[in-house]
């Protein structure tokens, strides 16, 4: 067993290293990287000059990071956490603070299509409200958070949770759409 756990550890350094790598690889594309920031395998990135990552985040693998204007902005905190399979729809502002952990399989988007009588939807517009998500925030796997939404620090948001609305500091929500359970 001892021989198992050492290779376990050098796979996982070596995961780091790569991540790291690929880190300062998105650096070079344009990107505002802190220290000791990882970045997952297979994540996508378009715009990658909007984009600012704080010191020691972590991004697993697969997350998309789409910024559909060259003037989106994306900026996440020092010490967060995003999981695999997050996808970040970005046209106008999306700001996560420090020490926030987003669970896999999350959507967050700053942007949704209007839809106005007698048009079709291809032609309908395009409205776009910041997201601002706080510092010490948790969000739980596979949750929604919509345009305009503002999460105060220290929230949680449950699991699947479709979040339409702001979200008051130090408080649990949770439903489809979201609703104060409690206090943290």
């Amino acid at each position: 067993m001892p021989g198992f756990k050492l290779m376990e550890r050098l796979r996982s350094l070596g995961q780091l290293a790569c991540g790291r790598l690929r880190a300062r690889l998105l650096a070079l594309r344009g990107a505002r990287i802190g220290h000791k920031t990882a970045v997952g395998a297979r994540c996508a990135v378009w715009r990658p000059w909007c984009i600012s990552l704080g010191d020691r985040v972590l991004i697993e693998s697969d997350v998309y990071m789409k910024l559909v204007h060259d003037q989106a902005q994306f900026a996440i905190g020092d010490h967060v956490f995003v999981g695999r399979g997050v996808e970040f729809d970005v046209m106008l502002e999306v700001r996560i603070g420090h020490h926030t952990l987003i669970a896999p399989n999350c959507f967050i988007c700053d942007h949704s299509h209007a839809f106005e009588p007698g048009r079709r939807i291809d032609e309908q517009a395009c409205i776009a409200k910041a997201v601002s998500i706080g510092e010490d925030v948790w969000i739980g796997a596979g949750s929604v958070i919509l345009a305009g939404v503002s999460i105060g620090d220290g929230a949680v948001i449950g699991a699947n949770s479709v979040v339409t609305s702001n979200v008051a500091p130090m408080t649990v929500v949770a439903g489809s759409p979201a609703r104060l359970l409690r206090g943290r």
